[in-house]
C-alpha cells in the first residue's frame, strides 16, 4: 500500500519557492559586463600603446601601465554599486567573488615581483662582490641592469585564470574562448621579444575581457528590456 504524500505547509512552500529562485539565479550570469569592459579596455589600450612605443621608438613620457592602477578607482565604485543591487548572494556568487579577489591580489604580487626583482637581484649580486657587464649593439661594454624575464608572459597566463573559472562555472563560452586565447598568447610570448609581448598582452585584454564584457552588456540590456 503506497503512502500518501503529506501536503506542504505555508513555510515549506515558501522555502521551496525561495530555493528555486536562488538556484535559478545561480544558474545564470547576471553581471552587466561593466567590469570586464573596463579592464579589457584598459589592458588592451596599455598593451597596444606600449607595443607602439617600443616598435616605433617614441615615448609618451610616463609608464602607460600606470593606468591599470588608476582604473582601480572606478572599479571600487562599480563593485559597491553591484553589491547594493544584488538582492540574493548565492554560493556561486560568493565563490566567483573569491576567485576574482584572489586574482586581484595575485596581480599586485606579480607586478611587485616584476618591479622589485631587478633591484633585489642587483643588491644580492653586489653583496657577493659580483658585477655583471653587457655589450650593447654598438659594441660598448656597460654595466648590466638586472630585470625580470618575461614579465608580460607571466601576466598573460594569470589573466586567463579567473576568466576561465568564471566561464566554466557560468557556462559562458565567450569567457572560455577568451581564456584559451590567453594560453595561446602565453606560449607565443615565450618565443617573442618584450615588444611583441606587450602586443600579445593587449590582445589578451581585448579577447579575455573586452569582447566577453560587450556580449554580457548586450545580454544585460536585452534582459532589462524584456
Amino acid at each position: 500500500m503506497m503512502n500518501e504524500e503529506t501536503p506542504m505547509n505555508e513555510q515549506e512552500s515558501l522555502r521551496l519557492i525561495t530555493d528555486m529562485i536562488a538556484k535559478a539565479k545561480a544558474s545564470h550570469f547576471h553581471e552587466d559586463g561593466t567590469s570586464a569592459i573596463l579592464w579589457g579596455s584598459v589592458v588592451g589600450f596599455c598593451g597596444l600603446l606600449h607595443f607602439a612605443e617600443l616598435y616605433w621608438k617614441f615615448s609618451i613620457g610616463f609608464d602607460v601601465w600606470i593606468l591599470t592602477l588608476v582604473a582601480l578607482i572606478p572599479q571600487i565604485f562599480i563593485s559597491i554599486k553591484e553589491s547594493r543591487n544584488r538582492v540574493v548572494r548565492t554560493d556561486m556568487q560568493i565563490a566567483m567573488d573569491a576567485v576574482w579577489t584572489v586574482y586581484g591580489i595575485s596581480i599586485f604580487a606579480m607586478i611587485a615581483y616584476i618591479n622589485i626583482i631587478p633591484f633585489s637581484s642587483a643588491h644580492l649580486f653586489a653583496s657577493d662582490g659580483i658585477t655583471l657587464f653587457q655589450k650593447n649593439a654598438k659594441g660598448i661594454i656597460e654595466p648590466f641592469k638586472a630585470f625580470a624575464l618575461s614579465g608580460s608572459s607571466l601576466l598573460i597566463i594569470l589573466y586567463a585564470f579567473p576568466t576561465l573559472v568564471t566561464g566554466l562555472a557560468r557556462r559562458f563560452k565567450p569567457m572560455i574562448y577568451g581564456a584559451m586565447a590567453c594560453y595561446i598568447f602565453f606560449f607565443i610570448s615565450l618565443y617573442t621579444s618584450t615588444t611583441y609581448d606587450n602586443l600579445l598582452a593587449g590582445m589578451a585584454g581585448i579577447g579575455n575581457w573586452l569582447i566577453p564584457g560587450l556580449i554580457l552588456r548586450n545580454r544585460y540590456k536585452k534582459g532589462k528590456n524584456c
